[in-house]
């Protein structure tokens, strides 16, 4: 009863008189002078420079050919399918993996509306969904005879459909196909878990779509995606998965296929000469004003070649040791002695 007494009145919430609690621990208060500041400025510039001449060589240590064609780039194609050739030349030896991507100028992946049009529910398999698309599809819901799409929504609508065959010509007038991998292109997360075609027992991929409309612009449904590997059909196709993760920039370029290095004369590579790059165009860009490109690359423990961050961090190196420099002269000039600084 003497405890609840003490502990009542206007001083009850009072906190326990501790050092703790009052604020009273002992504390680091540093004091920042000029010759504890100005030799980590520098030394922080001459650590962003270094990573950035480091990332610089990295970078330029792949390899890229880039192949833009503003003739295959504006023809439109409805029913009816086109093929060309466009010749190019290898000058170098592109060892290790080379990765063939395709490119997109002025598609805007990133626009919300767009973004949004899809169904994840239907693309995870729910058998619900695959016949009751979302809302957020519209108008890519359902077709012109009320069927659901599947699958819906304008991102799917717009898949990119060209398909490209890179050709090797020997020295001694033989043309050999360039093997590509057209698997193993998305993430683990994407290809396993994002992505899974709906499951019912006994039932074939195109038994399980049935009663569903392909999206308008296809050419096909999307069990048939590919003929080659009837484990790529269906919600679980790579291309299709590559094409559903949305690009952040107008310009943009995904992945096609990776060199499949099993077979002579690619065991090491891309080997030196002449290549012709044969397309299918079915994917028309004179609607947005685009342009199509093709990419061949190399890359490194950095990835393909990109020079933003290298040129940020040098960018960057190069503002920390202007700042240091300004510092230093007004320190040396005002501030060394203490002259100029008395009251």
């Amino acid at each position: 009863m003497a405890k609840e007494k003490a502990n009542s009145g206007p001083l009850a919430r009072r906190p326990d008189n501790s050092a703790f609690k009052q604020q009273r621990l002992p504390a680091w208060s540093p004091m920042l002078t000029a010759n504890t500041v100005l030799p980590f400025f520098y030394c922080m510039a001459v650590l962003c420079m270094l990573l950035g001449v480091w990332l610089l060589v990295t970078v330029q240590n792949t390899q890229e050919l880039k192949v833009s064609e503003p003739e295959f780039s504006q023809i439109y194609l409805t029913d009816a399918l086109c093929a060309s050739a466009l010749m190019i030349s290898i000058l170098f030896l592109s060892q290790g993996n080379v990765f063939f991507y395709y490119g997109l100028r002025n598609f805007h992946q990133n626009l919300r509306r767009y973004m949004d049009s899809r169904d994840d529910a239907q693309m995870v398999g729910r058998k619900k969904n695959l016949k009751s698309p979302s809302t957020y599809c519209e108008p890519f819901e359902k077709d012109e005879n009320g069927l659901p799409i599947a699958p819906c929504g304008a991102v799917a609508n717009s898949i990119f459909n060209d398909s490209f065959t890179l050709v090797y010509h020997g020295s001694k007038g033989s043309t050999i196909h360039v093997p590509l991998y057209r698997s193993g292109l998305t993430w683990y997360t994407d290809k396993n878990i994002k992505y899974r075609n709906p499951k019912v027992d006994n039932l074939t991929l195109a038994q399980v779509f049935e009663g569903t409309a392909k999206p308008l612009y296809w050419h096909k449904p999307v069990y048939e995606l590919d003929p080659h590997n009837p484990d790529n059909n269906g919600f679980i196709n790579e291309d299709l998965i590559v094409w559903m993760r949305e690009a952040a920039f107008p310009n943009f370029k995904k992945l096609y296929g990776i060199l499949n290095r099993v077979s002579e004369p690619f065991t090491e590579g891309l080997p030196v000469g002449n290549y012709s790059i044969e397309i299918s165009y079915n994917f028309p860009v004179q609607y947005f004003r685009g342009r199509k490109e093709v990419v061949l690359t190399t890359v490194t423990w950095f990835g393909g070649q990109n020079h933003f961050l290298p040129i940020a961090y040098l960018v960057t190196g190069g503002l920390i040791l202007l700042l240091a420099v300004i510092l230093t002269v007004i320190w040396w000039k005002f501030g060394k002695d203490g002259k100029n600084m008395k009251e």
